[in-house]
């Protein structure tokens, strides 16, 4: 029940009764919003910034734990990682070494996996820095880890194939050392016998009569037989595969043909004098991954521990200008 409320009139020396008017009624209400108002907003106020709800609580426990995953996580990652780049290192320097592979470039092993763009879905979070660093960290290791298991497939196949490999790789001297007069030039500067100035000789040069057989080095496919002139003269190349070829110019006859396979020691032809060519001798390159090299670090296969010795100081005494 609403109370009554008096005025003493000092002159008539008696209680009026009050009566509110509207506008008054509407003040008192105003002022009793206003004030709980306020008070509302410094408890909400208060509230949110120095206590914590039963369910933030719970949510912040929940954050804290999940950043202690997403950290255990990149330790494991970084400890992958680590396992990775011992198998990445003995598949270049050992596996690929023993079968004379190519190594995998670092580009490739460690090549992105798209944009930045991949990873906006992951921002706008409190945590969004470590989610970002672990979802890198993942496609990274995803990726290298496909890189590896292919290569690891290559090798397995290079492991099957090992013994057509070692019987392809050139291995022994295209002329039987019965037949050979001498190793009249070797791979390196030379003063050429035609031209009397200094070139650079990309081959062995055997010197022995016209007609002295020569044998293929390794097995393979002839993928040319050429009748010449000048140059090179009669010249054929063997391609053995795993980035190998042979060629054995200045020649007087073949014995294959351009598409036939041979096997290592088969008679490809004979020494003949054709081309630009001083006298009779058989001009022999080796060329791997299109890149001539010397051919006296591939005669392993018929050569005496001692007379291959001799092969190579005789070789370094002509590049020292000795011979």
């Amino acid at each position: 029940m609403r109370k009554t409320r008096y005025h003493f009139n000092t002159r008539s020396l008696t209680f009026e009764k009050v009566t509110a008017s509207i506008r008054d009624r509407f003040l008192s209400v105003l002022k009793v919003v206003v004030t709980g108002s306020v008070f509302a907003a410094v408890v909400i106020f208060l509230a949110y910034n120095f206590f914590e709800s039963p369910r933030e609580k719970m949510l912040e426990r929940e954050n804290k734990q999940l950043r202690l995953q997403y950290n255990i996580m990149n330790d494991r990652m970084e400890r992958i990682a680590v396992v990775l780049d011992e198998l990445q290192d003995r598949d270049d320097n050992i596996y690929r070494v023993i079968f004379e592979s190519e190594p995998i470039p670092s580009s490739v092993r460690r090549a992105g996996m798209g944009g930045s763009d991949r990873y906006t879905e992951l921002s706008g979070f409190e945590s969004s820095k470590i989610m970002t660093e672990s979802a890198v960290k993942l496609d990274e290791l995803a990726n290298r880890i496909v890189v590896q298991s292919r290569s690891f497939d290559e090798v397995f196949e290079l492991a099957r194939n090992k013994d057509k490999m070692l019987r392809s790789i050139p291995a022994i001297q295209p002329v039987n050392n019965k037949d050979l007069k001498k190793l009249s030039s070797f791979f390196g500067y030379r003063i050429h016998p035609i031209f009397k100035r200094r070139i650079f000789h990309d081959g062995l040069d055997f010197t022995a009569p016209v007609g002295t057989k020569v044998y293929a080095t390794g097995d393979g496919v002839v993928v040319e037989a050429v009748r010449a002139r000048y140059g090179y003269g009669n010249r054929i190349t063997i391609n053995h595969g795993y980035g190998y070829q042979t060629t054995y110019a200045h020649l007087n006859s073949f014995a294959v043909r351009e598409g036939e396979r041979v096997q290592r020691g088969q008679i490809i032809g004979s020494i003949g004098n054709t081309g630009l060519s001083s006298g009779p001798h058989l001009h022999y390159e080796v060329i791997k991954n299109g890149t001539k090299v010397n051919p006296i670090y591939y005669f392993f296969g018929d050569l005496s521990p001692q007379d291959y010795q001799e092969v190579i100081s005789r070789a370094n005494s002509f590049h020292s200008g000795r011979n």
